[in-house]
């Protein structure tokens, strides 16, 4: 079967067109997985700086807000939890003022990458006492318990994410990074 076509192409056969289309398809598909590859070696590159960075800055301008009363919206329930787990030991105010050095302290640390195991450490135990009034408070935290949570209870449940991203940063302390494709890397002998 013969095709007519304008221009300088006369009697193509759709074979050709076939192979012309192939051959397009081709190029389109090896130019996306040129752009994939690159792409995926840029966040393997910067993943985990960016994570660090990004929960840095979270945890600092967090932090900066319980500097100043009534400016964040945990502040009420914080300073009740705290309250509760040390058996009314520290104040109030004073429990927010300790929250607030410790988040910044966090956000900090994350942000400059310095003494991360400890940075880390800061983080997993606040994150402990993040997630206490679940069970310390369950009406101000749940409006249809367990499942219906209050935009306290949000707060409280979004910390899970903050929790995996520090265990991913958490995996780099001594060494490790992303690898954009496995098929690179030979495993070492490594003991379970």
């Amino acid at each position: 079967m013969i095709t007519q076509f304008t221009g300088s192409v006369k009697n193509s056969s759709l074979e050709d067109l076939a192979t012309y289309k192939e051959g397009g398809v081709q190029r389109l598909y090896d130019w996306l997985a040129t752009v994939d590859v690159r792409l995926t070696r840029w966040m393997a590159h910067y993943g985990i700086l960016l994570l660090r960075l990004s929960l840095g800055i979270v945890f600092f301008w967090f932090g900066v807000l319980k500097f100043f009363p009534g400016l964040s919206p945990a502040q009420d329930l914080a300073a009740r939890t705290v309250d509760l787990l040390t058996f009314g030991l520290i104040p109030a105010h004073s429990s927010i003022l300790i929250l607030a050095l410790w988040e910044c302290l966090i956000g900090l640390g994350l942000m400059t990458g310095a003494f991360m195991r400890g940075t880390l450490f800061l983080l997993w135990l606040q994150m402990l006492g993040t997630i206490t009034p679940m069970f310390f408070f369950p009406q101000e935290v749940f409006t249809r318990i367990p499942y219906a949570p209050t935009l306290e209870g949000q707060y409280i449940i979004k910390n899970i994410v903050l929790i995996s991203a520090g265990l991913v940063i958490g995996a780099t302390v001594r060494g490790g990074r992303m690898v954009a494709d496995p098929q690179t890397r030979k495993p070492k002998n490594i003991r379970s």
